[in-house]
């Protein structure tokens, strides 16, 4: 057995277990070896999206002890950086198994240390708990949710005062926090902090804020909506929200309305999946609907479906759907005569160069980061004063208007896509038909995933293995296309194969590479940051763009 994994299982013998659990590790340590090993090889990290894992025992799972050491860890932190007496953190849960509970654990912790914590009174979107965050004035935000994977999984999302989650220096620091505390050093229980609850004062303050992002009630009354929550936390909010903007036709997928974190009637509660939204399709079809709206368990992912010309229904990628929604943002500023001094749009890495395009030819700046939400709401804080950021999105359905909230947002997402669906409508032309009519503007852009899975320690040494090979024998030459660039996000470097010259990346080290192909595709690999996979994003620019997807991601494939 792995002994660094025998330590750890000892050392949590040796701490305060509940005796149920303790019967657990010893049982597995007598009987178990294997599974073990892979419930204490490793304690999580904090990755693109927080710390995410599947609810086990262990340091390799998420229980209410790995939440307990984040958690002390986080009070110790904050009241190494804050000089105020009192400090203040929000939290909120979702709709998965164990949230709730975990969550109050996780605030008996920090009011054991002294903090005064808002709790959400009851399930409610990521999305809120970053603006609450803003609105309480709080030092720090946790969200319990694993956001769209498997129902085996949760998560906990740490939020820093300016409502976005954390980012270098914070995010390193308090890694090294977490590492450096004990289950013997968590405070359980007692203290001089206080929970006090956070509930409908909150959702009004949000749903006012909404109307923030709202710009016109054309064919509002007229556009047939519907909406599933896929057993999440939307059910809470965005209803209300659709209604107040002016939609009167807004039908519930009512088999999925239930928050439920078994999630019943889906494999996966992921809108990019084309099974989640199968049940929502249907009865769209029946009622002769314009638009699906489907959002992930923690609302800050949303999908849309759309019928084609020919009657049939498309899933849209979060590509397609960025690219209409900033497109509609930005008409509408410029219609209303509000485009600020110096605003800009925002996109990660893997996110289509479309939104570039489109952009340009609003005379709006774009900047570009690394993939994760954190990154945008990094660059909204940045540029205070500067720049204003106006709209933003990154291709794994995640987008955000305005900046009274700072991570990715399905509600008020959601809101606005219906709006650009009503607006366009009732100017003769579906969403989908909006979509054709900016690839005939812009060019063709066309973009595919590929996700490889490798589970457990095996799979993540996998990971690590073929991004190494990737970089110790760099490709030439992709499906027959030759590589004309590669950065490496890693190194921060990239490199021109045509002069051999290399520059510098103004970006934070990421263990990402990106080929830049010679006829101006974009192919890139990227282990994830919260499930375990590596994942492939291809980008084809131009003709003959979904035949060049298959080959590269026949490519990429066997990786």
């Amino acid at each position: 057995m792995d002994p660094q994994a025998l330590a750890r299982a000892q050392e949590w013998l040796n701490s305060e277990l509940d005796p149920s659990d303790r019967r657990e590790i010893e049982r597995l340590l007598a009987e178990d070896p294997e599974a073990l090993e892979e419930a204490f090889y490793r304690e999580l990290e904090f990755g693109t999206g927080g710390l995410r894992g599947i609810m086990r025992l262990g340091s390799n799972g998420i229980n209410r002890y790995t939440l307990g050491l984040a958690t002390q860890g986080l009070a110790t932190y904050l009241a190494s950086v804050f000089s105020e007496p009192k400090l203040r953190v929000a939290i909120a849960f979702d709709s998965r198994n164990n949230s709730a509970s975990l969550a109050q654990s996780v605030a008996e912790v920090l009011a054991a240390n002294g903090v005064q914590v808002y709790l959400a009174e009851e399930l409610r979107p990521t999305p809120w708990l970053s603006f609450a965050v803003r609105r309480m004035n709080a030092h720090a935000g946790i969200v319990l949710t694993a956001s769209h994977n498997p129902k085996e999984y949760n998560g906990y999302k740490v939020y820093w005062s300016d409502g976005g989650q954390l980012v270098p220096p914070h995010d390193q620091a308090l890694l090294e926090q977490v590492r450096s505390t004990r289950l013997e050093d968590v405070r359980w229980s007692g203290g001089t902090g206080s929970v006090l609850p956070l509930g409908a004062e909150l959702d009004e303050a949000y749903l006012q804020a909404l109307q923030t992002v709202r710009w016109s009630d054309a064919g509002k009354r007229d556009l047939r909506i519907v909406f599933t929550p896929l057993h999440g936390t939307s059910i809470t909010l965005l209803p209300q929200a659709l209604e107040r903007s002016g939609f009167t036709q807004v039908e519930l997928v009512e088999a999925q309305a239930q928050p439920d974190g078994n999630f019943p009637t889906v494999h996966s509660p992921n809108p990019e999946e084309p099974a989640a939204l199968a049940m929502a399709v249907e009865q769209a079809q029946k009622s002769n609907a314009d638009l699906v709206v489907g959002c992930d368990p923690d609302s800050d992912r949303v999908g849309l479906a759309v019928p084609k010309p020919d009657g049939s229904w498309v899933l849209l990628n979060g590509n397609e759907t960025a690219a209409v929604l900033v497109d509609y943002v930005l008409a509408q500023h410029l219609a209303a005569g509000t485009l600020p001094n110096h605003p800009f749009v925002a996109r990660t890495i893997v996110t289509t160069p479309l939104l570039d395009a489109i952009a340009a030819r609003y005379g709006v700046a774009v900047e570009v980061c690394l993939t994760g939400f954190k990154w945008i709401a990094q660059l909204i804080e940045r540029y205070q004063g500067k720049k204003q950021f106006l709209v933003g999105g990154e291709e794994s359905y995640g987008y955000l208007i305005g900046d009274f909230v700072r991570d990715k947002d399905a509600v008020s997402a959601a809101v606005v896509l219906a709006e650009a669906a009503a607006w366009h409508k009732a100017q003769g032309r579906s969403f989908y038909e909006q979509l054709q009519l900016l690839y005939a503007e812009h060019g063709i852009y066309r973009e595919k995933l590929v996700s490889v899975t490798r589970q457990g320690r095996a799979g993540a040494e996998a990971i690590a293995a073929s991004m190494r090979r990737f970089r110790e024998a760099p490709m030439r030459q992709i499906a027959g296309i030759e590589v004309a660039a590669l950065s490496d996000y890693k190194t921060q470097t990239r490199t021109n194969y045509g002069t051999g010259l290399s520059e510098p990346l103004d970006l934070p080290a990421s263990d990402v590479l990106q080929w830049h192909m010679s006829n101006g595709d974009v192919l890139t690999a990227r282990p994830s940051g919260t499930e375990p996979k590596i994942k492939f994003y291809f980008c084809a620019v131009g003709a003959g763009g979904e035949d060049r997807l298959s080959a590269y991601a026949n490519e990429f494939s066997q990786a």
